[in-house]
């Protein structure tokens, strides 16, 4: 394939506190479980339908865990960027291969925004350093504006 590709982007509610636990090198991971919603209006029926996914989320940022730890509860809203990815595993009760597939925050390409939270408190948080390190609107120029003096 030429080009691909893996993003994931979420808008949706956590279905319980995140689950917090240190890996073997001594890291943190962070677990959640968010929700998001699809309703329409029966065409038949007239009623009003809704069905909801879950998804599986593991950030391994350490800044971003110690946030998710210290501000995020059940029932928070939270917008996430991050990669699909599939992970196996052999089942040690049944002798069987399992699989789970989860949208994982790592590294420079992923985000992390609470949008809402119990007590109103609005925060943004990125892991993209592209976005970090990215220019106000006013600090923004155009190429007329460019120093002609620039050695290259």
């Amino acid at each position: 394939m030429a080009g691909s590709l893996n993003k994931v982007l979420l808008i949706g509610r956590l279905g319980q506190d995140p689950e917090i636990k240190q890996m073997v090198n001594g890291k943190s991971v962070a677990r959640l479980s968010i929700a998001t919603s699809n309703t329409w209006k029966d065409k038949n029926t007239g009623e009003k339908k809704e069905k909801t996914e879950w998804h599986r989320i593991v950030i391994f940022n350490e800044g971003l865990v110690k946030v998710v730890q210290q501000y995020v509860k059940k029932g928070a809203q939270v917008y996430i960027e991050g990669q699909l990815t599939t992970r196996k595993w052999r089942d040690e009760k049944s002798g069987t291969d399992k699989y789970s597939t989860e949208i994982v925050l790592q590294g420079f390409n992923s985000a992390f925004k609470i949008l809402s939270s119990k007590n109103n408190q609005i925060e943004n948080l990125q892991d993209d350093s592209s976005e970090k390190n990215s220019p106000s609107p006013e600090e923004n120029t155009t190429p007329n504006d460019l120093d002609d003096e620039i050695p290259f």
